[in-house]
């Protein structure tokens, strides 16, 4: 019996090591492949797989999260002959882990200089100019390119980018001189621009402002002719009213029509620019015999205050022309109604 319960205890033990070495955990993230005899037969997913002790054995742990790819800086000669450094960075995920660890060899070796030979095929295919603004465009044809290529790998090429673009320094001195001429020319050319847009608008306001001063002197002679129109239109019923009492044998009225006009030549001549002596060859008694026949109407037509109320016109007009005849010393005014009357 003893030996008997030590060759099951040896069985018992030998059950619960084979269990143990076919049980296998996956942690998250990762895929391991399994090789029966050499050759592959499956992959085992994250969590607890059981496989055949002595029979299956783990293959290859793939990591199936994304990862980064560091892609060193090299020399890129452009379409132009313009030699520059560039370097970049890869982002790639495992789909099929069979493939990536059967197909390719080292895999992320094979990535590197997979991305590193089509970026000089891509940026050795574009202007320096280009290849310098156009950096989303060369990201693009590297994803499309790349990933292509990878494609029997199992891997997923997630985005491939250049990180920096370094021309050589003589280079990147015969730019900044470019762009400062560009920037100098753009500068005339608004400044230029500015000047002309100014004159545009001098002459616009000059333009209006002639307009403006037309229209104002064509308003002012308008004006100004209408004006003289009233006056000429007053001077003519004046006129006609004179004519008219003439006509009607009022001597008075043309006493009083010859002394304003007297009265305005003798102004016209006091004001004369040029006139410093002025020699009148008439008696100066005549204006003021004219004022006097003036101031005979004026009583006439609005009454003298000292008469009576009830004392006719004629009456009141008798009495100072025989006062003014009286008075004149030696003079006869032709313009005085009282001297023509003695």
């Amino acid at each position: 019996m003893a030996g008997l319960d030590i060759v099951v205890i040896a069985l018992v033990l030998l059950v619960i090591l084979i269990l143990f070495a076919g049980i296998k955990t996956i942690p998250q993230g990762y895929q391991y492949t399994v090789e029966r005899f050499g050759r592959y037969t499956r992959t085992l997913e994250p969590g607890l797989n059981l496989i055949i002790p002595f029979i299956d054995r783990i293959g290859a742990k793939m990591n199936v999260m994304e990862q980064v790819l560091d892609i060193p800086t090299q020399e890129v000669i452009t379409r132009d002959n313009a030699s520059v450094a560039a370097d970049g960075v890869a982002f790639y995920q495992v789909l099929n882990p069979a493939q990536a660890a059967y197909q390719v060899a080292n895999l992320e070796n094979a990535i590197l200089n997979l991305t590193m030979t089509n970026i000089r095929s891509v940026m050795g295919s574009m202007d320096l100019d280009e290849l310098l603004s156009n950096r989303d465009v060369i990201n693009d044809k590297l994803l499309r390119v790349v990933d292509e290529a990878a494609n029997p790998w199992g891997i997923k090429i997630t985005r491939v980018e250049i990180k920096d673009i370094a021309p050589p320094k003589d280079l990147v001195d015969s730019m900044g001189r470019q762009m400062k001429a560009e920037r100098e020319k753009r500068a005339q050319v608004l400044e230029a621009e500015g000047a002309r847009n100014a004159q545009i608008l001098r002459a616009e306001g000059a333009k209006q402002s002639a307009i403006l001063e037309a229209e104002g002197q064509r308003e002012a002679a308008f004006r100004d002719a209408e004006a003289r129109e009233r006056l000429a239109e007053a001077e003519a019923k004046a006129t006609k009213m004179v004519s008219e009492a003439i006509a009607a044998g009022n001597v008075q009225a043309i006493n009083y029509f010859v002394a304003q006009k007297y009265t305005e030549a003798m102004a016209a001549i006091g004001k004369a620019p040029n006139s410093k002596i002025v020699l009148m060859p008439m008696e100066a008694s005549s204006l003021v015999g004219s004022l006097g026949g003036i101031g005979a109407i004026a009583k006439e037509v609005f009454g003298d205050g000292s008469a009576p109320a009830g004392t006719p016109a004629r009456a009141r007009q008798s009495t100072p022309a025989t006062t003014t005849t009286a008075s004149t010393p030696a003079f006869r005014n032709p313009f005085d109604p009282t001297s023509q009357g003695s």
